[in-house]
């Protein structure tokens, strides 16, 4: 049956997902560069969640506090609750496995793991996202434009997902418990694996092998070089019955050439 879904942060995978549900007949409202309520419009907001069924944000979060449960957590009772976080919180395990049972810490940002704690405390649905890619942002598009980067970083590990996924995941969500799932693939892979097969599907040469200095890195690029897990979707799989319509990187870019 459609519902009404409110969106705090129309952003890459909040679309997607407004999209899918726009189709199955379910009324959209959202905040947000692209969305049709400002954030700071505090009576419209209000308004519109109080006629919403289902409430999903993908605002990231301030230094101090979550800026929706700040501003709007006492307009959030009785609603179903979904927040989009990130593996992130879980931080650098040297390569080993990890779920959601795993104790958090460690994260690049404190703020991002205080948000994580502070909606599963509202009883959201936290769905912790591996490194997003998808249509007009994957390693596809990295590559064809020349901003591609190998990086000589053997055994470093990442875990990813399609925005797709991210997509129905959020969809299946709707029917199970509160809690955290990990929304990635089935298989965590090097970097660089993942470059030089965009670079052979772009029909270009990948680029040349890199240390992270000789790459000269951002800081918050060379942060994310510093995590380095493998993250177990096998929760999310029995929990919401989810399978990822694209199991590993190399289903998402034969989906993207």
């Amino acid at each position: 049956m459609a519902g009404r879904l409110f969106i705090f942060g129309l952003g890459y995978a909040g679309k997607r997902i407004a999209t899918r549900l726009r189709e199955r007949g379910w009324q959209v409202d959202a905040t947000g560069s692209d969305g049709n309520i400002a954030f700071d419009d505090d009576a419209v907001v209000r308004a519109a969640l109080a006629g919403a069924s289902h409430v999903l944000s993908s605002i990231p979060p301030a230094e101090s506090a979550d800026p929706v449960l700040a501003n709007y957590g006492d307009a959030l009772d009785g609603k179903w609750l979904g927040y989009l976080s990130s593996t992130g919180v879980y931080g650098d395990r040297g390569g080993a496995w990890v779920d959601e049972s795993t104790p958090l810490r460690g994260a690049r940002r404190q703020a991002r793991l205080a948000a994580d704690l502070a909606w599963l405390a509202r009883e959201a649905r936290v769905f912790r996202l591996a490194g997003i890619y998808g249509p007009g942002r994957s390693p596809i598009d990295r590559v064809r434009v020349g901003k591609a980067h190998c990086i000589d970083l053997p055994g470093q590990v990442f875990s990813r997902i399609h925005v797709d996924d991210i997509e129905s995941a959020v969809v299946a969500g709707f029917d199970v418990p509160p809690g955290a799932y990990n929304i990635c693939d089935d298989e965590p892979a090097e970097q660089r694996a993942v470059t030089e097969e965009a670079a052979r599907l772009a029909g270009v040469e990948p680029p040349p092998l890199q240390t992270i200095e000789e790459a000269g890195l951002s800081e918050m690029a060379r942060s994310f070089y510093a995590q380095n897990r493998r993250v177990s979707n096998r929760k999310a799989k029995r929990a919401l019955g989810w399978e990822p319509l694209y199991p590993t990187y190399r289903e998402g870019l034969r989906s993207l050439v």
